[in-house]
C-alpha cells in the first residue's frame, strides 16, 4: 500500500494545517475502517446530502449516532441474542460496528430516521449569515454627510 507524507503541507501552506490534517486522517481511516456496513453518501439537494447505511437486523435502539469536533460517529451495538438458536448459514451480519464520516465545516446532521433496514441520516450545510457574499452599496460623499447628521439628531433626543 502506497503510504502519503504530508507533512510538506504544514510547512509551506499557511492556514491549510487543517486540510492536510483531515486528508492524513482520512487516509488513516480508509486503511483500517472495516468495510461493514455498506453504506451510500447522497447528494439531496444544493446543500443536502443523505448518509444510508444498510443495518439489516438491527433495531433502533442498538444505533447510536454521535458528532463530536466535525467527526459523525455511527455505532452499532447487538443486543445478546436471548434464544439459543443454531443457524445452517447466517449470511446477516449481526455483529458490532462503528464507522466514522469526516464532516466538513459548517455541514450539520438534521435528523436520522430507519426504515427497510437502511439507516438514513439528513445532513445539511448551513453557512452562516457573515460568510454569504453580500453586495454594499456606494454612497456618494453628499448621502454620507446627511445620514450621520440624522443620526446625532436622534441621540441628542434621546438623551434629553
Amino acid at each position: 500500500m502506497r503510504t502519503f507524507d504530508f507533512s510538506p503541507l504544514y510547512k509551506s501552506a499557511i492556514g491549510f494545517d487543517r486540510l492536510a490534517q483531515i486528508l492524513d486522517a482520512a487516509h488513516r481511516a480508509e486503511q483500517t475502517q472495516p468495510a461493514f456496513p455498506p453504506y451510500n453518501i447522497e447528494l439531496t439537494g444544493e446543500n443536502q446530502y443523505r448518509i444510508s447505511m444498510a443495518v439489516a437486523g438491527f433495531g433502533q435502539n442498538e444505533i447510536e449516532i454521535e458528532v463530536e469536533h466535525g467527526v459523525l460517529r455511527v455505532s452499532g451495538k447487538k443486543a445478546a441474542d436471548a434464544e439459543n438458536r443454531q443457524f445452517l448459514h447466517r449470511g446477516i451480519a449481526g455483529r458490532d460496528f462503528e464507522r466514522k464520516f469526516q464532516l466538513a465545516d459548517y455541514v450539520q446532521v438534521s435528523g436520522a430516521n430507519m426504515a427497510n433496514g437502511l439507516l438514513n441520516i439528513e445532513l445539511k450545510r448551513e453557512i452562516p449569515e457573515f460568510l454569504k457574499p453580500r453586495k454594499i452599496a456606494i454612497t456618494n460623499s453628499q448621502d454620507r454627510a446627511q445620514p450621520e447628521s440624522n443620526v446625532l439628531r436622534v441621540e441628542k433626543a434621546e438623551a434629553a
